[in-house]
């Protein structure tokens, strides 16, 4: 069985604990999954936001232990002006001046992604409040891309009801990608696979179509995506295109694809759209009782993830433990 990113991050037994930046402080679910990772002892953690209205949340629970926790307000914080600055450098080419740089490091979200530019945290976690392209676009501001990546995607960790996990993607975030951009989404999942999950990725490119049984423009995206990866990265194993049952059911995979080392036994679903990659993680959720963990960034220089805004408190402290293994494999 597939450890979950908490029981990962306790089995490496750390000497010393990651900080992790929360943009969303004022929330109660992100204080009280914030309290969770440090009880669980896998993050120490700093509480971005308001100082009074911070403390007034942390008074539902019982006190962190000493050292743990750290409670920051961009109004007054003596790291404020340091990263004010670090964001006008980053941002003067696009127009952003001294004064808007000031102005825009009083948001949260942007404070709590600048601690992890700037070195004072591992990572970030925001998304409870905010909405995904705030998020990215802080992200993508701030950190930017990894210098082996071309794009931002994103995936879920699917825990199935089971003991096995697989990663799905894109189901977050590009809408309807390229076939150079499903190659960068796949080449980026694999790496989940082995980071997140600590298995060696088999991919299925998949579509409403396997090795040719149907044609169309959307078919032939796929297809193609698929020669690109194994031209350019024989180490993958990936095959398509690939319909859902026959890369997930052996028995299916024999019959529709028998040459196939993927079909039957993929544990990477890459999607051709979000359409279908959204609708799949939600089905295999809500009907098939999966775990889902996400959406999990992916191609950023540093690790900084979103929550669904309908997430719990202790979807926040997986998505915690979620950043600090990527943190850990960067």
């Amino acid at each position: 069985m597939i450890k979950r990113p908490i029981e990962q991050v306790q089995s490496l037994k750390l000497v010393k604990r990651p900080i992790i930046a929360l943009g969303e402080a004022e929330d109660e679910r992100i204080v009280q999954g914030a309290l969770g990772a440090i009880e669980l002892g896998i993050a120490d953690i700093i509480l971005v936001g308001n100082t009074a209205r911070i403390k007034d949340q942390l008074s539902n629970f019982p006190a962190a232990p000493e050292g743990t926790l750290e409670i920051i307000d961009p109004a007054d914080a003596a790291v404020t002006h340091e990263l004010a600055n670090l964001f006008f450098e980053k941002r003067k080419h696009r127009g952003v001046s001294e004064q808007d740089a000031h102005t825009a490091v009083q948001d949260p979200l942007v404070f709590a992604t600048l601690l992890v530019e700037a070195g004072h945290a591992s990572g970030t976690v925001n998304g409870a409040v905010y909405t995904t392209p705030d998020v990215v676009r802080a992200a993508i501001q701030v950190i930017g891309t990894h210098p082996e990546a071309s794009m931002i995607s994103s995936c879920f960790l699917m825990y199935l009801p089971d003991g096995r996990a697989m990663v799905y993607s894109d189901c977050g975030l590009v809408i309807d990608p390229s076939e150079q951009e499903l190659v960068q989404i796949a080449l980026a999942s694999a790496g989940s696979s082995t980071k997140l999950l600590g298995q060696t990725p088999k991919i299925a490119m998949l579509s409403f179509s396997t090795k040719g049984s149907a044609r169309h423009s959307n078919v032939t995206k796929v297809s193609n995506a698929t020669k690109i990866l194994n031209t350019d990265h024989p180490h993958l194993d990936v095959d398509g295109e690939l319909q859902f049952d026959a890369a997930f059911v052996p028995e299916i995979g024999q019959r529709k694809a028998p040459e196939s080392s993927v079909a039957g036994s993929a544990n990477v679903m890459i999607f051709p759209n979000l359409d279908a990659g959204n609708i799949a993680y939600k089905i295999t959720e809500r009907l098939g009782g999966a775990t889902a963990l996400g959406p999990i960034l992916q191609g950023l220089a540093k690790p900084a993830n979103d929550l669904s805004r309908g997430c719990s408190a202790s979807d926040v402290t997986d998505m915690i433990a979620v950043t600090i293994l990527q943190g850990l494999h960067a």
